[in-house]
């Protein structure tokens, strides 16, 4: 069995919805959602990287392990960095990293994300994906999208519906590019050394851009596997509307229990 950690990075302040880790659905904060799926996904230790004194003491409620890290990480990425220096992690210690507005996220999609990793000596990161099966969530800017290479590394990843049909011809629900389009899931699996790597690279002008923080590893040439996902996740938590429907799901499933 692979020993790995899961980080969730939960920064407080967020511009499209705010303060949502600490968004209430069925009683509880989503960022709760997110900590006991790391723990069912079977990770040795499960940490939220906090900025804010509230998100800690709400995770302190429900007896998470928090650390409090510098309000000014410009990526989730960065804050684990700092935990993984506070803590002292040897090199190859594998770290998830699991973004705190993921409450429906998989647990199986957390062990397949470590798995994609250990299998991959070339890979520094490794991450997933999924077809996207909707033009609407291909025109989504919310939805991320994923180019690979022939060798299941990332080519490259944007907000933009890619790769785009170069006939000009318009999408349909029933066209969708010829090869094939995925939408990226926003978990990421490290060696600590890789993190640190990442980390000491000065950020990319497609990460600006596109507020995508794996741009910066491409840029700089590290090399991001891309394994397809056994299961398609639900979205994560964007908007009100997101909030609305993942609680819905979730109060779907406790009727059924």
């Amino acid at each position: 069995m692979i020993d790995f950690i899961v980080t969730i990075p939960a920064r407080l302040g967020s511009t499209r919805l705010p303060e949502k880790v600490l968004r209430e659905i069925a009683g509880k904060p989503l960022i709760q959602y997110v900590h006991e799926a790391a723990i069912r996904a079977g990770a040795s230790e499960v940490i939220i990287a906090t900025d804010h004194e509230r998100v800690r003491a709400a995770c302190a409620a429900f007896r998470a392990d928090v650390v409090m890290t510098s309000p000014d990480h410009i990526s989730g990425t960065d804050r684990i960095n700092e935990v993984a220096s506070k803590r002292g992690w040897p090199a190859e210690q594998i770290v998830v990293n699991v973004q705190g507005d993921e409450p429906l996220m998989p647990p199986e999609l957390i062990s397949q994300c470590v798995e994609t990793l250990a299998s991959d000596p070339i890979a520094d990161i490794a991450t997933l994906c999924h077809p996207i099966n909707s033009l609407e969530d291909w025109l989504n800017p919310n939805v991320v999208k994923v180019v690979r290479r022939a060798d299941l590394h990332a080519h490259y990843f944007s907000r933009a519906p890619i790769p785009w049909q170069r006939d000009g011809s318009e999408p349909t629900p029933k066209r969708l590019p010829d090869a094939g389009a995925f939408r990226h899931i926003g978990i990421y699996s490290y060696r600590a050394a890789a993190l640190r790597q990442f980390s000491a690279l000065s950020p990319a002008p497609t990460e600006g851009s596109e507020a995508l923080e794996q741009l910066r590893a491409l840029w700089h040439g590290m090399e991001i596997g891309v394994g397809e996902a056994l299961v398609q996740p639900p979205h994560g938590v964007d908007t009100e509307a997101d909030l609305q429907a993942v609680a819905q799901l979730i109060e779907q499933r406790a009727r059924r229990c």
